[in-house]
């Protein structure tokens, strides 16, 4: 690492995603962590000036006016420069969904830490390649699922693995929006970003199999653009959906929620409601209450990957593994949409 063991940071690709990350690595450094933002690179040189203007689905982490002071960083409009920078030990890739696996696979190569945005592919077969080459490597690669973060998110995981309220009888997802109405060039072309299935649904996925474990098949309905999957499982809850689409009007605002019933409760989260989290128990619908912090998701995911560096601790909460996992089950729903039927997920 860096001078002192201080983590130097560098970001490839100032869209959203990176100026969240940029703005994440700021937080977590004023909160105590060890890093410092040691370069940047984009192949829009007009971003490398370190405003923090992005579009997005919602608020992430507050950002100030500037994100970096361009004289003190590095900026860079070649990944390969910035990745042969001996300022930086940690590579957040947050291009497009297509460049993800070879960037990955070279910074590693280059004795990089790696947070690769999501998805990470689109096609099991190229995550796979990453995950051969984060074994071989003596970094750690870690797919940004921000969800496993979130703290609504983690407290229903912790809810579903200690049985506080007994079995679950029925988990329903539902994540919905507009088109994204930047990178449009980007986001139009599934071939390139796998339409919502792939870019939008994959938090959803993600979180399913996390809590639940692979499915044994999926079934879903709909289209790439906006569909609904039923999970599946032998042994495991008898109802899990999860809908995902970007079929809404510009100005529908993006929704995210969740409606988990276990055996004597049921949860009902709804992104942007105060509060955002209710229980039903006992007779009773009640707010649960969540430690106040400022901090996000992507807060939270940054900070896990800065202190399992410092630690020299490979254990990650989102394991590199798990990317390809979750694109082979997504690659079972798209064959779902296709054959109309239910397709078992192989592992």
């Amino acid at each position: 690492m860096s001078k002192k063991g201080t983590i130097g940071v560098g970001v490839i690709g100032l869209g959203f995603m990176g100026r969240t990350h940029l703005a994440a690595y700021n937080a977590a450094r004023r909160a105590g962590h060890d890093c410092r933002l040691a370069a940047v690179c984009d192949s829009r040189s007009e971003r490398l000036a370190g405003g923090a203007d992005a579009a997005g689905n919602f608020e992430t982490t507050a950002v100030a006016d500037r994100l970096f002071d361009a004289s003190e960083v590095h900026t860079y409009t070649d990944p390969a420069r910035l990745l042969a920078d001996e300022a930086v030990d940690l590579v957040s890739i947050c291009t497009h969904t297509d460049t993800h696996v070879d960037l990955a696979i070279a910074a590693l190569r280059a004795g990089k830490h790696v947070l690769v945005e999501k998805p990470v592919a689109l096609r099991a077969a190229d995550a796979r390649r990453l995950v051969d080459a984060a074994a071989g490597a003596s970094t750690l690669c870690m797919p940004a699922m921000c969800m496993r973060f979130w703290p609504e998110w983690v407290w229903l995981k912790q809810r579903i693995d200690d049985r506080a309220y007994g079995p679950i009888r029925s988990a329903v997802f539902q994540r919905l929006g507009g088109a994204p109405p930047w990178a449009q060039e980007f986001y139009c072309d599934v071939a390139r970003s796998g339409g919502a299935l792939v870019d939008l649904h994959v938090h959803d996925a993600d979180f399913v199999r996390w809590c639940f474990g692979e499915p044994d098949a999926v079934v879903s309905g709909g289209s790439i653009y906006h569909v609904t999957t039923i999970y599946q499982y032998e042994r495991g809850p008898a109802h899990v959906t999860a809908e995902g689409g970007w079929s809404h009007a510009a100005g529908f605002p993006f929704r995210m929620r969740y409606l988990v019933a276990f055996e004597r409760a049921t949860a009902d989260f709804e992104f942007g409601r105060t509060p955002p989290l209710l229980l039903a128990h006992d007779g009773k619908m009640e707010p649960v209450p969540m430690e106040a912090t400022s901090a996000s998701a992507y807060d939270g995911e940054i900070r896990h990957i800065l202190d399992a560096i410092a630690r020299g601790d490979r254990r990650l909460i989102a394991p590199i593994e798990e990317a390809e996992a979750v694109t082979r089950m997504l690659e079972a729903e798209r064959k779902s949409l296709e054959t109309g039927g239910p397709v078992r997920v192989v592992s």
